[in-house]
């Protein structure tokens, strides 16, 4: 994927130039998107685009079955059509995360999450689309196949990272509906095949918050989509919304699992597969649940943070990163408070145009 982005990328630049105000009618929203690019933190980088997203082509072209498929889609958008490339093969993956959604003080809904990896360069893509909702996601970079050490830095490498339109790990709608991806426990893939548009767990994400401003809209999606694991393994979603349901889907069989929960780690939660995947001595969904119970189900904003970092992951110098990311949204106000790699010193907080 990255070489033929490469060539996409220095290609558009020549095309742009020798065509100029026709090209540009076609490119500027990309090339602005790029060009927004700005660096946070170590590790966290921020992006903004406005217009065709390219999910209501993707859908209606039938989706993708693999992150593979999915990028040659990438791909062609990118290039607004001038390159077809195959399909690649990304290889697998496994991360771990926890999530805790509480009701503040004065009535509002809370959900954070931390995002831990071994390795991640986080970007914040902020989306206003021709179509749907606005939306704030996140995305670990390193999954697009870049190449170790590779940033969006420079305006070539600012073009490839537009391809985290169509994946994301996390994040919030401007109607207060957030989504986060978690691995659930075992190497058990979802791959539905009824014939419905085809997403993987990462594009749906990006899908769901554009178009569903509820749980309940979110879950009707998930039933109208075959839905294929990415990566490799199972995951879960852990999802909330501005009324204070939180839920969290699980696949079994290829079948939907919905679990009404306030918190999820890195284990099964329905009554078919309960606590699969739940390692000896990871106690992060006991006690997030735990500490939800001895606050009477309600916490401001310093108490949830406070939760959620206790159970965040230090750095193990050489091979582990920890908790890349830790991001608070508030689902009743909108607004998205990204802290990267535990610095919780250093919040960066968005919140949405509701004048688009």
């Amino acid at each position: 994927m990255k070489k033929i982005l490469k060539i996409v990328v220095w290609s558009l630049l020549a095309l742009i130039l020798i065509l100029g105000i026709g090209a540009w009618s076609k490119f500027g929203p990309l090339v602005k998107g790029a060009m927004s690019v700005q660096k946070l933190d170590e590790g966290l980088y921020y992006m903004e685009y406005k217009g065709d997203d390219g999910f209501s082509g993707l859908i209606e072209s039938g989706g993708g079955r693999s992150a593979g498929e999915l990028s040659a889609y990438v791909m062609q958008f990118l290039s607004r059509g001038f390159f077809h490339p195959e399909a690649g093969n990304p290889g697998p993956a496994q991360f771990g995360c926890s999530t805790l959604t509480a009701r503040t003080p004065e009535g509002g809904i809370l959900m954070g999450r931390n995002f831990d990896f071994p390795s991640a360069t986080g970007m914040i893509l902020h989306t206003v689309p021709a179509q749907g909702y606005e939306t704030y996601t996140t995305f670990n970079l390193e999954f697009l196949g870049f190449g170790e050490g590779w940033l969006p830095e420079g305006f070539k490498n600012r073009y490839m990272a537009l391809a985290t339109l169509f994946f994301a790990l996390d994040g919030i709608n401007e109607k207060g509906l957030a989504v986060a991806d978690l691995m659930a426990g075992d190497d058990a893939q979802t791959h539905q095949d009824s014939g419905k548009p085809a997403l993987t767990t990462t594009s749906a994400i990006s899908y769901l918050l554009k178009h569903a401003a509820t749980v309940d809209e979110a879950l009707d999606l998930l039933r109208e989509i075959d839905m294929h694991s990415d990566i490799g393994a199972a995951h879960h979603y852990a999802m909330s919304d501005a009324s204070g349901r939180s839920v969290v889907v699980e696949y079994v069989d290829n079948r939907i699992e919905v679990v009404e929960s306030p918190a999820a780690a890195n284990h099964y939660l329905c009554a078919s597969k309960l606590n699969v995947g739940l390692v000896e001595g990871d106690r992060r969904y006991e006690f997030l649940c735990r500490q939800l119970d001895a606050a009477g189900g309600i916490m401001d904003k310093g108490r949830l943070i406070e939760t959620i970092a206790s159970v965040s992951q230090p750095q193990q110098e050489g091979r582990y990163l920890g908790t890349a990311w830790t991001l608070v949204m508030d689902l009743t106000d909108p607004s998205a408070t990204w802290y990267s790699r535990r610095h919780f010193d250093k919040p960066f907080r968005f919140g949405f145009d509701r004048e688009h």
